[in-house]
């Protein structure tokens, strides 16, 4: 048995212990190919493009620019949120959703400007 004499060592073994315990419960795709997976992937590019075109577009906008900010940014985070629930890649059924709302969006953009 190991004794430990100090207050500090029991803390910092204990906040190691800790630190180990909550790394090993990541998903495993925090830092695999789940971020690169082709559907996500697509999603978020044309999400990235439809941001670029609402930030261009910020004066033609009819003062509606917040508020097609905030639709992108939550198609953004549903996008993240439906990766993180299925380990890094969104399914097929999520992936038309996101581009019906995609498609809603650009639709919003093009009929205001």
């Amino acid at each position: 048995m190991i004794h430990i004499k100090s207050k500090t060592a029991v803390l910092s073994i204990a906040s190691l212990m800790g630190l180990m315990a909550l790394t090993s419960s990541l998903p495993s795709f925090a830092y695999g190919w789940g971020w690169a997976h082709p559907r996500r992937a697509e999603v978020l590019g044309r999400d990235a493009r439809l941001n670029a075109e609402i930030n261009h577009d910020y004066g033609h906008l009819n003062g509606r620019y917040g508020q097609l900010r905030r639709e992108d940014l939550a198609i953004r985070r549903q996008a993240q949120q439906d990766a993180y629930i299925n380990g890094g890649y969104i399914t097929g059924g999520q992936q038309r959703q996101l581009n019906r709302e995609e498609n809603r969006l650009q639709r919003q953009i093009n009929w205001n400007y």
